[in-house]
């Protein structure tokens, strides 16, 4: 029978001590025991030990703890946040320099010459692009304007709104007098009305080109555009309207220019003056997709392309539908299990367009006489096509439609650019792969890959500059063979590729893809003209940045006033002059962006923002040109010197070296 003392101590719990490593068979003498045995045990208190804790609240015992863990590193996160801002080095922030108020919501800008034209609600406006005062509203529609067009045509410009039907319009805006000359797609049947997806004129107002969609079909309107005419038309009217009016031209040359207000502009609808119609030349449509042949006999393909019309296209071939079945059936069955599933929607097929002048490449027959500088030959490629297919403009509409001359790409053709001077073409396949050609020279500059991973979704030609002495500048006189564009990536990554000559070009990373701060991400780029190397950075956060691509860093800044900020920061709406030092942006007041009740007391704001007024950007912009006597001089750039003096150059050091041999 057992005492109390006895189950007293059998209820207290005494201290373990537990073993860290294995038990082994200890040594029978105590002088070979291990000194450092006691460093094996651990002593636990048995009053701190857990008890394992039953079903639910185990689990929720879990997800408890890994609350906390995650909290605990979101935290660690926004710190580790709040001290790189802290230490970040931030760029000086410029104001602009004229607020423009707007008393409707605008939806899309252009700048030609000295002109800022605003499409909104029922019409476009006109505004000066010195003072931001407005000069004409032309409101006769009954939807809005979501984009237009504005091209220089010397001393008149040729305006190209679209409405939100589709519907694009053409007028002729000379001195004081603005003139509608055609609506390309408006009909009287709303059935058979066709919306206008995208559309683009030819440097110097010579050709247009319309993407059209309606009943379930599309395609490509080319029309010739008689400016002559018009210029003829509209200084020789038959009814003069206000003669007794005044006119200023307008100069932007210094920064007073955009502040005076003693600037005297008055424009007025001609309506009785009739225009030249626009000449309609061809109608193109999407390829046919590739099928089995209708060819008997190989020669029968040869004769269908002895003029070499289409070579190159994959139409003309000798391949039969069998063939075509069987390669069918072989892919499906090697790829089957990643064929398995829903299938999306194809997306809507589109056409790339860009209007191409004569050169060595689209060189001009004989038998044709083109000006200097007019558009010749129309480029075109299509959404999943890896041909680019090149049109003759010198014909009419009774003349059979076929590409003169056809590119094939390795891969499917995602974006093509060419350049202002409308010397230089770059196509991006889907590949990542991008093809730089010089089309006033007749030859390829090179053939560059953007990193892994990375897919071009946009191209945007730079001036051609050099860095002399440590700064950007613009080289006088004519540069030949000479390119440097701005690639953005899918994945918000910015990259610069440069080519000159028979050299291999190069590419170089100016903004990384974006992996923490997912708000940094670029989502637009626009080139300055004005200032050498110098682009202009929109990212999702509202943050305008100015960067200089040769560094490259961040040199500066622009935000509108507080509390104005960027309503849609992923989708800017902006333009940048190509002939002046400066750009508009359009800014949102918080307030203005909640009250939708009351849509007329909205005030939306216009901003300026000119780079010669901020004291970075002034010497930049007044001196960012060099002689081409100080070039050559220079022998860092031995590419500048011409032809001739570079290979009397290199004949005279191969002379000397031969005479040193003899």
């Amino acid at each position: 029978m057992s005492s109390p003392k006895g189950s007293q101590a059998q209820k207290t719990r005494l201290p373990s001590f537990t073993r860290k490593v294995p038990l082994e068979v200890p040594s029978p003498t105590e002088k070979d025991w291990s000194k450092d045995d006691e460093e094996d045990y651990v002593f636990k208190d048995p009053d701190e030990e857990l008890d394992s804790l039953p079903q639910p609240y185990r689990m929720i015992n879990k997800l408890v703890n890994l609350l906390f863990d995650r909290s605990w590193e979101v935290i660690e996160e926004r710190d580790a946040l709040r001290k790189s801002e802290l230490s970040r080095i931030r760029p000086t922030v410029y104001p602009p320099v004229v607020e423009s108020k707007l008393n409707k919501m605008p939806n899309c800008m252009a700048i030609s010459q000295d002109y800022v034209f605003i499409g909104g609600a029922r019409g476009f406006s006109i505004h000066s692009l010195f003072n931001a005062k407005q000069i004409y509203v032309w409101e006769k529609l009954k939807v809005d304007v979501t984009s237009i067009c504005a091209t220089d045509l010397g001393s008149e410009i040729l305006i190209a709104p679209v409405d939100e039907i589709g519907i694009v319009r053409l007028f002729y805006l000379y001195k004081d007098g603005l003139c509608l000359i055609k609506a390309i797609n408006e009909v009287e049947d709303t059935s058979k009305q066709s919306t206008c997806l995208k559309m683009e004129i030819s440097q110097g107002g010579d050709f247009a080109a319309f993407f059209l969609q309606g009943a379930g079909d599309i395609w490509l309107d080319v029309y010739k555009l008689p400016k002559e005419s018009w210029l003829k038309e509209v200084e020789h009217p038959q009814l003069s309207i206000n003669p007794k009016k005044k006119v200023r031209q307008l100069q932007l040359n210094t920064l007073d220019a955009m502040t005076s207000d003693n600037l005297e502009m008055d424009i007025s609808f001609r309506g009785d003056v009739k225009l030249s119609l626009p000449v309609h030349i061809m109608k193109i449509k999407p390829p046919k997709p590739v099928t089995g042949t209708t060819f008997k006999s190989p020669l029968e393909v040869f004769a269908k392309i002895e003029d070499c019309y289409g070579l190159g296209s994959g139409q003309n071939h000798f391949i039969r539908e069998s063939q075509w079945e069987q390669q069918a059936a072989v892919f499906n069955a090697s790829y089957k299990k990643y064929l398995d599933g829903e299938w999306e929607e194809e997306p809507l097929s589109m056409a790339t367009f860009h209007f191409l002048p004569p050169g060595c490449i689209t060189a001009t027959p004989v038998d044709v006489k083109s000006p200097s500088g007019v558009a010749y030959v129309l480029g075109v490629h299509w959404t999943g096509s890896h041909n680019f297919f090149l049109y003759l403009l010198n014909r009419t509409l009774k003349d059979k439609l076929d590409p003169e001359g056809v590119w094939p790409c390795a891969a499917p053709i995602a974006v093509s650019q060419l350049s202002c001077s409308s010397s230089y073409l770059v196509l991006a396949c889907e590949d990542g792969v991008l093809t730089l050609w010089d089309l006033a020279e007749g030859f390829p500059l090179g053939v560059v890959a953007l990193p892994e991973g990375c897919i071009c979704q946009s191209i945007h030609f730079l001036k051609y500059f050099l860095v002399h002495e440590g700064r950007n500048v613009f080289p006088e006189g004519p540069v030949k063979s000479q390119m440097k564009c701005v690639v953005l990536c899918t994945d918000a990554s910015l990259h610069l590729v440069a080519a000159q000559g028979s050299e291999a070009p190069t590419i170089s990373v100016l903004v990384e893809r974006p992996v923490n701060h997912l708000d940094e991400a670029v989502c637009a780029v626009a080139p300055v003209p004005a200032l050498p190397g110098m682009v202009l950075i929109f990212s999702r956060d509202g943050h305008v940045h100015l960067m200089d691509v040769a560094k490259p860093h961040i040199i500066c800044a622009f935000a509108p006033p507080r509390p104005y900020h960027l309503a849609v920061p992923w989708k800017p709406m902006f333009v940048v002059s190509f002939h002046h030092p400066c750009f508009l942006l359009r800014g949102d007041h918080p307030d203005e962006i909640k009250s939708t009740d009351d849509a007329k007391n909205i005030q939306n704001s216009l901003f300026y923002f000119n780079f010669e007024a901020y004291p970075l950007l002034e010497n930049i912009s007044r001196n960012c040109s060099i002689p081409q006597s100080a070039l050559t001089a220079n022998m860092g750039f031995p590419h500048e010197l011409p032809l001739e003096k570079r290979c009397e150059s290199f004949l005279q050091k191969r002379f000397l070296v031969i005479s040193a041999v003899i």
